[in-house]
């Protein structure tokens, strides 16, 4: 939970925490400067209740006076607002061969970042053990003491479940699972550890910097496996063990029986996933290509052969989504993940079908677009996750009620 910060004579506030101050902080959550005045019509709260409740956000650090409003006669009325560098958190998202982490304040402003190859087949002790040391780095380059973390968010690239942080049977994470991760970052870091699988912490990081106006969306990510993240009413949407989403292993028309890792066949990961079109090229061409980053090179050089197999992975995921938007009619589809980079080959192939299977009203509006985060979709929304577990009522409750006994 959200720490308070160190308390000297001078700084203590010499009333009680009020409580409920959660209320007035998510009103001020925006960066929007407002008065006393404001926050007691918006809230229906007596004055004096608010500025007491300001009072308590102010000797937490999470709320600071930001200025006059204009004056109407008389003394102008003070404004406050959120402060974003009163704590720090760090998000870190980890593939299957890489590593990126920041440091980031309350309004998710990057201060630090690191990158690094690192094969999560290492296990968790490995991996997290060069977390932990990186969040050190970090830190230190952030000039922040470690007093100021307030929390940790982790994507990882398997099933988790996000109510424990535990990976559950990762099929490209040996050693991993049912791993306590938060129990392992916590041996260093005495701070809330929340944890995701990737797609999830995608879709939240597109979703909070690049459509934030937006309340129904899917992410999909296309690479070595095929997953959505759902956002509906604004919210994230796990299900009930955190496995929504995963359209990888939902059977394709033009699947047949070809065997999917999973055991099954007809999936459409075993058709369009980045493997499945590695060894198709391969297999008409008796080439070399090894990874997803090959097929996307192919792809950029105008192969036809390449192309045209990029272009049937979309109509593939294509048959998948028009189910989707019949049943829970987003108002946009972001493409992200490695297969991606290929354009508008493979976003062609999706819209297609899409707008061809799927019920008119349903797309009448719907936007199939690139992702803009790229590649930092996944740390971006990571550190969103800490940040709204930070500022989080629940959060902001436990930290009033602190004062109190600290």
């Amino acid at each position: 939970m959200l720490k308070s910060p160190p308390q000297t004579p001078s700084s203590r506030p010499a009333a009680s925490p009020a409580p409920g101050a959660s209320e007035v902080f998510q009103l001020l959550r925006d960066g929007r400067p407002r008065t006393r005045a404001e926050l007691a019509r918006l809230t229906g709260l007596a004055r004096s209740t608010v500025a007491s409740r300001v009072d308590t956000l102010m000797a937490l650090g999470l709320v600071t006076p930001d200025g006059g409003a204009a004056s109407t006669g008389g003394r102008p009325p003070s404004l406050f607002a959120l402060n974003p560098g009163a704590r720090v958190v760090v998000g870190a998202d980890f593939g299957a061969t890489h590593a990126r982490v920041i440091l980031a304040d309350l309004s998710g402003r990057e201060l630090a970042e690191e990158r690094q190859a690192l094969a999560i087949d290492e296990g968790p002790d490995a991996v997290l053990g060069w977390l932990v040391r990186t969040v050190a780095l970090l830190l230190e380059r952030g000039n922040r003491p470690v007093s100021e973390l307030a929390a940790i968010g982790i994507g990882l690239p398997g099933p988790v479940e996000h109510r424990t942080g535990r990976p559950i049977n990762p099929p490209i994470m040996p050693g991993w699972d049912r791993a306590d991760v938060p129990a392992l970052v916590q041996t260093r870091y005495d701070v809330p550890v929340l944890v995701d699988n990737d797609v999830n912490i995608m879709a939240l990081g597109e979703r909070s910097f690049f459509w934030p106006e937006t309340t129904e969306l899917m992410f999909v990510k296309v690479a070595t496996g095929i997953g959505a993240g759902i956002i509906s009413g604004g919210a994230l949407q796990r299900g009930a063990q955190g496995t929504a989403g995963d359209l990888g292993h939902v059977r394709v028309p033009r699947g047949g029986e070809v065997l999917c890792r999973c055991g099954n066949t007809g999936c459409l990961e075993a058709l369009a996933g980045a493997p499945a079109l590695v060894a198709a090229l391969n297999a008409q061409s008796s080439g070399e290509l090894g990874t997803s980053q090959d097929v996307v090179d192919l792809v950029r050089s105008g192969d036809a052969r390449a192309v045209q197999a990029i272009r049937q992975a979309g109509r593939d995921i294509g048959d998948v989504l028009a189910t989707c938007v019949n049943l829970i009619n987003p108002s946009v589809i972001v493409i992200g993940g490695s297969l991606a980079q290929a354009g508008e080959h493979l976003l062609a192939g999706i819209r297609e079908v899409v707008y061809r299977r799927s019920l008119p009203l349903a797309t009448e509006h719907l936007r199939v677009a690139p992702s803009v985060a790229g590649d930092r979709a996944g740390v971006m929304g990571a550190t969103v996750m800490a940040v709204d577990h930070v500022l989080s009522p629940e959060s902001i409750e436990a930290a009033c009620a602190a004062l109190t006994t600290g």
